[in-house]
């Protein structure tokens, strides 16, 4: 294999660059896996889990807050609208450490991040940057029937979490996390 795919990071706990990783990892994913609890009969109060589109910002204004366009007719929304608390997970796999070392997304030395917090819709103020961040990112989803009554909603952190290397999770001051610039550590 490759001469780096069983070496080690040399970071602990709460190393500078960590932020930034997390930061890069927001900027660079273009979906995230969102974990919420069901609000629907059969399965009530379960954990239920989807994939969604997501943006931190336009291209050239990385915001490190996610921005999600969605439909009332998702689960995972209808979920969301009964109960907002939800977390969004985002894994390295766009990142180049993991395909260029030829390694699973899914293997432990690939980092991931897990932002926990309450979905909110964006209110009107932010409708236009909402706009931006998702169409400057996933151009397609301007062609989606208006028919599903889409919508924004965004993410408002209160915890942010970096695992990386067999399981080392390392928590991250919110504060910490919006002021970094994404940055591969």
């Amino acid at each position: 294999g490759p001469a780096r795919m069983f070496s080690y990071r040399r970071e602990g706990g709460a190393a500078p660059g960590r932020a930034g990783t997390a930061r890069f990892l927001a900027r660079h994913n273009t979906w995230g896996f969102v974990a919420t609890r069901a609000a629907r009969a059969k399965i009530q109060g379960m954990p239920y889990g989807n994939c969604l589109l997501l943006s931190d910002g336009p291209i050239n204004n990385s915001t490190g807050i996610p921005f999600f366009y969605v439909t009332p007719k998702d689960n995972t929304v209808t979920d969301l609208l009964k109960n907002p608390m939800a977390s969004l997970t985002l894994p390295e796999a766009d990142g180049n450490f993991c395909r260029r070392n030829v390694i699973d997304p899914e293997d432990p030395r690939c980092t991931r991040l897990t932002l926990t917090g309450q979905m909110v819709t964006v209110p009107p103020e932010e409708i236009e940057f909402a706009k931006q961040a998702m169409f400057s990112r996933h151009p397609v989803v301007r062609k989606w029937p208006r028919s599903y009554e889409w919508f924004f909603m965004k993410m408002n952190i209160e915890h942010v979490w970096l695992q990386s290397w067999y399981g080392e999770v390392s928590p991250i001051a919110v504060e910490e996390y919006l002021k970094a610039v994404p940055s591969k550590g």
